[in-house]
């Protein structure tokens, strides 16, 4: 648990789709008694409506002027229960159906759209406004917080990511396979890292981790580890 003496600082870890900067974020904001945000599911949480709303499909490209006029309607946020950290959407819980492959097929076209990312990073640099947080995603520590003491870039092979994706989603009941999990992967990964607003890429001052042949015990240590070395410095 975090020293309540110590100076609260800001963690900004970012990484493709499936790489685990989720689970070691989450775990990490336990651990020091920090609040974690999964930027990611505030766009998942958009795209949720926009597909509710006929406003965007697999396949099909999004209704981005409807999209952007429809933003004020959406409210976005946080519940906490037990361990689990509950993503609400209009006061709805939609946890769940914000990690379907549906929604994952469809939420990197609605990421690029210049006028939802403006809105997210509002939330997002608000949320922050008071440190003490750890925040992931794909463009926290270059657009977010690009002042945040501490900053990670998780990696792995697109092959070790869609595994583990594909396993989650199976584990959970979903019909899919695994080709069309790395193929959504290595789709995303493009979108993400050739899109025009807040591309996906490493800080110049992060920490690159490459936690392919890592175990989730491995990889909470190291960057619990971090913590203690960014703190120690701030």
């Amino acid at each position: 648990m975090n020293n309540s003496t110590e100076r609260k600082i800001t963690i900004a870890i970012d990484g493709y789709s499936s790489s685990g900067k989720s689970t070691m974020a989450r775990a990490l904001a336990s651990a020091i008694g920090y609040r974690y945000i999964d930027s990611g599911a505030m766009y998942r949480a958009v795209t949720l409506w926009a597909m509710r709303n006929g406003l965007v499909a697999p396949g099909s490209e999004p209704d981005v002027e409807r999209i952007v006029e429809g933003l004020p309607l959406i409210d976005i946020d946080f519940l906490v229960d037990g361990q689990r950290q509950l993503t609400t959407l209009n006061g709805e819980v939609v946890e769940n159906e914000i990690r379907s492959l549906e929604v994952s097929n469809c939420v990197s076209p609605i990421a690029a759209i210049p006028q939802v990312r403006h809105a997210m990073v509002a939330m997002q640099k608000a949320m922050g406004r008071s440190k003490g947080i750890v925040m992931d995603g794909r463009d926290i520590g270059t657009v977010v917080f690009p002042d945040a003491e501490m900053k990670v870039f998780c990696d792995a092979s697109a092959e070790q990511r869609a595994s583990r994706r594909f396993k989650e989603l199976t584990d959970k009941g979903a019909q899919v396979t695994y080709q069309e999990v790395l193929d959504n992967v290595k789709t995303r990964d493009h979108i993400d890292e050739t899109r025009s607003e807040g591309p996906l890429r490493c800080a110049d001052d992060a920490v690159r981790l490459d936690n392919s042949d890592m175990s989730i015990e491995e990889q909470n240590r190291w960057l619990l580890d971090l913590y203690h070395q960014r703190v120690s410095q701030s």
